[in-house]
Parts: structure tokens; C-alpha cells; sequence
């Protein structure tokens, strides 16, 4: 179900107050956003899953291995969240539609 704020255009969600369109839309419940709906997004989302993932193959065998995977994840997640503000709806608490 969409959001009551956004109208569906060219496969992505447009934003009707600023004409952004939206790669990822914000939850239902709870804060953050959801999964992408655009193509752009996936490509984003899956990159990061499968960067992280090849990341844990293959920085595990040492400790300082370990510390570089979790700097390289946290860097990865900061990109990620970055994007996801760029091109998502507004962060915000939400619990439902509101009517």
C-alpha cells in the first residue's frame, strides 16, 4: 500500500510537495525505510548486501582481518544510510496510515 503523501511515476515514488523521487520509501511502522522500489535502489541494496557478505568470507581469519571488516562494514552502512536519505522519504516515527 502506498504512502497517502506519494503518487506512483516512471516506476519509482515522487514525492507530490518537492517532485523527489523516492528509491526508498519510508516504513509503515516504526522509523527508518523499507525496501527499495526503483531500480536504482536495488542495485544500492543488493551492492551493499553483497559487498558485506564477500567482506565475511574473506576478512575473518585474523584479528586485524576482523577489526578492517568491521570498519569496512561500518563505512559501508554509513554510505548506505546516506543514501537512503538522499533519495528515501523523510525519516520519521510512524504507526500506521494516518487518517
Amino acid at each position: 500500500m502506498e504512502h497517502p503523501k506519494t503518487i506512483k511515476e516512471h516506476g519509482g515514488l515522487v514525492l507530490k510537495d518537492e517532485q523527489k523521487e523516492i528509491w526508498f520509501p519510508a516504513k509503515r511502522y516504526g522509523y527508518g525505510w523499507g525496501l527499495p522500489v526503483t531500480w536504482q535502489g536495488w542495485i544500492v541494496f543488493l551492492s551493499y548486501l553483497l559487498l558485506v557478505g564477500v567482506a565475511g568470507f574473506t576478512l575473518t581469519d585474523t584479528p586485524l582481518e576482523i577489526i578492517s571488516l568491521i570498519a569496512f562494514v561500518i563505512i559501508l552502512t554509513a554510505v548506505l544510510l546516506f543514501i537512503c536519505i538522499k533519495k528515501g522519504e523523510r525519516a520519521a516515527w510512524r504507526w500506521g496510515d494516518k487518517n
